[in-house]
């Protein structure tokens, strides 16, 4: 008998192999919601990774919202209290007991969440670069870098989101602002081909030329293992002793002896890349290039005195500044140039290894080509979930940008990618909503802690067929990034630098000679100050010996403030000054800045609201100072002379000429001791003293001129505008801001020009 049903007759298969089997329910357990073909698949269907018998969880953000584009959905949701799982709540001030006065009961499920959960609430902080404060922004592509990159994001009419955090680099992250530190400046930019991080600092060298020395120089600088202290500074034995021994550290050490090491503002900052990077254009042509990031206000500093007594008085310096900026709506911007250098074998310039991290290429030699703009335009809502959980990496790169094999960047390929595993709980922390990729995402990865993705399919791995093969791998002409075939010279396995690292000092010779006399005369302060911290004589005398070895004035200017012989420098070659190190010259924008206006509240300015409306019309944010709070005019009182100092302005007006106040006595406020004239509250004079000593700006007219006088200010002194009228003064004090401060008032001593000790 047939074994087929016989009302049903048999259909021969195409192939004319024989009957076609009949369409029958396939047994449960299939791998994959489609059948494999043979041959390894090559070309991507439409067909589901879905089998029908799956769903996906529904979606819902954190907070149990569905999900839409409006960001109100990621925040908490409703107006009554919760559990984390969304059960209403009538108590949380009190815990669950045996009566009003027994034991707490093992039964409260709230108290044990609301307890269980503040005790994980921290996550170790980075090892470096702790301390930070960010801002999501845009860029801008100019359009003109399609000569060396084919990276889309630099194509003409692109604009991209972007997410930017700045930071100190040794405190920790409750550490002060203002600390003498390099600054981190690093960059996530959300491109459509992938996240890319520029991943610098504000000096464009680095302590070391090797990553393996990273853990040296880091745990060189941070405060000592045995009492804990001090913190974030680098004026101690231990940082000392390391970088007058390890010599490649000094080109980076006197960029932040130098006036670089105390910005004025976050805004105010240049970034560099540090690397050279290798980029790709459209015909596979290559360039290598460094990164350089132009703040259109100029780059500014603090005096180091300023530095100091911010520390005291306000800690949060740099992190309000950048946030109240961005709320004023003076967007910090910053242009992004290249400098770009032929790639050739030998990856050299001008006698400079490109490849050693502790060199740079004067812009004099290769001028910086802007190709970008970025603006920062909105403060982010968490600190924590933004700012704290952003994890960069050197080796996010796009098609058209590429690593080259500088030993320090290598190093940071493999540092920055292990670090976030353990700060950020497990392999998963680019599933961080900061941390997501703008463009589509089909990597792989699989499981692991913290795991969001809700992951379809059984294939995650290639090749296979149970998925259809996917994913596929992109093209040729599919724009991915591509692992530049580039030539290795011939060699042998070995721990050594090339001879084209062993110059430690010519390029510190050149910043020393870059500087003006009163940059000078402020490194030379530093170092006196830094190396006088120091416990040992013998670490002040070697490192003395090292700045022999870059200028003989330097040297003998710091030896002469430390009481010590300052070694003789051997005959220096002459070297040519980069006029783009100096900070001194030009003028900037003003937008940001704030300017004190001092008022006396008995006899009010007319003009106060109109002038205060006039500071905010150039972008500058006006803070009104009066003996005490309240309003004057109308217009709020933002500081008294208790609660205000000089270091939180950029420039000071002086509207009239308020009388002491009922606190101008030391026992309530110690200011109030400085000397002062019969009449006037000390601190007033104490304020205008230190603005007069900080180089800042200031104006009066009318009774505030008689304050201007009181306290010696006259007519014809550096940065003194004594007008008959507000605006005028105004005018006057924006105008003469824009050149950063009052450089004149500084009095240094001469210094030649020359590196030779004469």
């Amino acid at each position: 008998m047939s074994s087929h049903d016989e009302s049903t007759p048999p259909v021969d298969a195409a192939d004319g192999s024989g009957p076609t089997p009949p369409s029958v329910t396939p047994a449960p357990g299939r791998p994959g919601a489609r059948p494999p073909q043979f041959d390894e698949p090559t070309t991507p269907t439409d067909a589901p990774l879905t089998s029908p018998d799956q769903a996906a969880a529904e979606p819902r953000t954190p907070t149990g919202a569905v999900p839409s584009a409006d960001d109100a959905t990621t925040a908490q949701q409703g107006e009554r209290l919760t559990t984390s799982q969304g059960a209403r709540l009538r108590d949380t001030d009190h815990s669950l007991r045996a009566g009003a006065r027994g034991p707490v009961l093992l039964q409260d499920h709230h108290l044990r969440e609301k307890i269980t959960h503040f005790d994980h609430e921290r996550i170790p902080e980075r090892v470096v670069h702790a301390r930070g404060a960010a801002a999501h922004g845009v860029f801008e592509s100019f359009g003109t870098a399609a000569s060396v990159t084919c990276a889309d994001f630099l194509a003409p009419g692109r604009r991209t989101e972007v997410f930017t955090r700045f930071s100190t680099v040794v405190g920790s992250r409750g550490s002060m602002d203002t600390a003498r530190d390099t600054r981190g400046f690093a960059t996530k930019f959300y491109t459509d081909e992938g996240t890319f991080d520029l991943v610098g600092n504000n000096i464009p060298v680095f302590f070391i030329q090797d990553a393996i020395k990273f853990p040296d120089v880091i745990h060189a600088a941070k405060p000592h293992p045995d009492r804990e202290i001090p913190q974030a500074q680098s004026a101690h034995d231990t940082f000392w002793d390391f970088v007058s021994l390890h010599t490649e550290a000094q080109h980076h050490t006197i960029w932040f002896m130098a006036d670089r090491g105390i910005p004025r503002s976050f805004r105010m900052m240049e970034g560099f890349g540090i690397h050279t990077f290798r980029l790709t254009n459209a015909d596979g042509e290559t360039s290598l290039v460094k990164f350089h990031w132009k703040p259109l206000l100029g780059v500014h500093s603090l005096t180091w005195e300023e530095a100091q007594m911010i520390g005291g008085t306000d800690p949060d310096f740099h992190r309000r500044d950048l946030a109240d900026a961005i709320e004023a709506g003076a967007y910090p911007q910053w242009e992004l140039g290249l400098q770009v250098l032929p790639d050739d074998p030998e990856q050299m310039f001008d006698g400079i290894d490109l490849l050693d991290p502790t060199k740079i290429i004067p812009e004099e030699l290769v001028p910086v080509q802007r190709v970008g703009r970025l603006t920062l335009d909105h403060n982010p809502r968490n600190y924590f979930a933004e700012t704290e959980q952003v994890a960069f990496h050197p080796g996010n790169l796009v098609p058209g940008i590429d690593v080259t094999d500088d030993p320090l960047l290598q190093g940071r390929l493999f540092s920055y990618l292990d670090t976030q595993i353990t700060r950020l709980g497990g392999p998963n922390f680019a599933q961080l909503p900061i941390n997501r990729a703008h463009a589509p995402v089909n990597d792989m990865l699989r499981d692991g802690y913290g795991q969001q993705a809700d992951h379809a399919g059984v294939a995650p791995y290639r090749p296979n067929s149970l998925d259809g093969g996917c994913p596929f791998t992109a093209g040729a002409d599919e724009h991915a990034f591509e692992d530049l075939p580039v030539r290795v010279a011939e060699s042998v396995r070995e721990r050594r630098n090339p001879e084209s690292f062993s110059d430690h000092f010519t390029q510190p010779r050149m910043f020393w000679a870059s500087m003006t006399d009163v940059e000078k005369a402020h490194i030379v302060s530093a170092y006196a100050f830094e190396l006088g911290r120091c416990y040992e004589t013998t670490i002040r005398e070697r490192q003395l010996a090292c700045l022999a070895q870059i200028d003989p004035e330097l040297c003998r200017g710091v030896a002469e403030a430390l009481g010590l012989p300052a070694p003789k420098s051997p005959d220096l070659p002459d070297v040519t000054p980069s006029p783009a190190l100096s900070q001194v010259g030009g003028t900037w924008p003003v937008a940001g800045r704030t300017v004190g206006i001092v008022v006396d509240p008995e006899a009010p300015d007319a003009d106060l609201a109109a002038l205060h409306e006039a500071v905010v019309a150039v972008s500058m944010t006006p803070l009104v100072i009066a003996p005490v709070g309240g309003t004057v005019g109308g217009v709020p009182v933002g500081r008294t002379f208790a609660t205000g100092r000089s270091v939180e302005l950029d420039a000071v007006l002086l509207a009239g000429a308020p009388a002491p106040g009922a606190d101008a006595v030391p026992a309530l406020d110690v200011k109030a001791g400085a000397p002062g004239a019969p009449g006037t509250d000390p601190r007033l004079t104490l304020l205008l003293e230190e603005c007069w000593r900080h180089a800042k700006p200031i104006g009066a007219w009318g009774a505030g001129r008689d304050a201007a006088t009181t306290a010696g200010l006259t007519e014809g002194m550096p940065g003194v505008h004594l007008g008959e009228d507000a605006f005028s003064v105004l005018e006057a004090v924006a105008e003469q801001l824009a050149q950063h401060r009052v450089w004149e008032r500084f009095e240094a001593p001469s210094f030649s020009a020359g590196g030779a000790d004469r």
